[in-house]
């Protein structure tokens, strides 16, 4: 099983502020976060750890490795989003950013997953480019094992869309809480969601 899950508190999540491939650093309640997540999966046999290579993820991975006394390994394939020249704004009360995705969200789901709403940002499809062929990689090394993966709230939201778990929309930026979690079932192709913790989507009714 891998176990996806998002990475503790920084001051930047506290300020509203996209971060992006920024290298922001936890504070100290991401760290007690981590500690906690460490207790909570504490029955869980983990082979390996792997981490996004930014600050506020390999620290998550580090403190919940060193309760488990296994391995953590970085990769650019598990960073976040990247936002471009937007990063470091407070994106909820930045006017252009606003209106660019306001814009975006007009498209289709089909259209949203090629194209972006402003040139220096990563597409769905980048980022999924990059996240899934690791996955997949990790599945195959370590079948039948339970493996960590840290990453970031994006790319949970993005992957949880792709996999059909929620719908398009569903997830909006903040309800995938610090230190939240999935469980991922894979056969080395395919991924199948097993349960989520800390994700508070809201389905469509139809």
């Amino acid at each position: 099983m891998l176990y996806i899950v998002r990475h503790g508190e920084t001051d930047w999540n506290i300020k509203g502020l996209l971060q992006g491939h920024t290298d922001v650093p936890l504070n100290k309640s991401g760290e007690e976060q981590a500690k906690n997540l460490a207790k909570k999966l504490n029955k869980v046999n983990f082979a390996i750890a792997f981490s996004s290579d930014l600050l506020r993820a390999k620290k998550t991975a580090e403190i919940i490795a060193l309760e488990k006394k296994i391995a953590v390994r970085t990769t650019k394939a598990l960073r976040e989003r990247y936002f471009g020249h937007f990063e470091g704004t407070k994106w909820r009360e930045d006017k252009q950013y606003q209106q660019l995705i306001k814009k975006f969200l007009k498209l289709s789901h089909e259209e949203r997953f090629k194209n972006k709403p402003y040139k220096d940002t990563e597409t769905d499809e980048e980022l999924i480019g990059r996240l899934i062929p690791f996955l997949r990689e990790v599945a195959v090394a370590y079948p039948k094992k339970n493996v960590l993966v840290v990453t970031h709230g994006a790319v949970m939201r993005v992957l949880l869309t792709h996999l059909g778990f929620v719908g398009p929309d569903e997830l909006i930026p903040g309800q995938i809480s610090n230190t939240a979690y999935i469980i991922l079932d894979s056969d080395g192709v395919d991924f199948f969601v097993k349960e989520t913790f800390g994700i508070m989507h809201q389905p469509h009714s139809h």
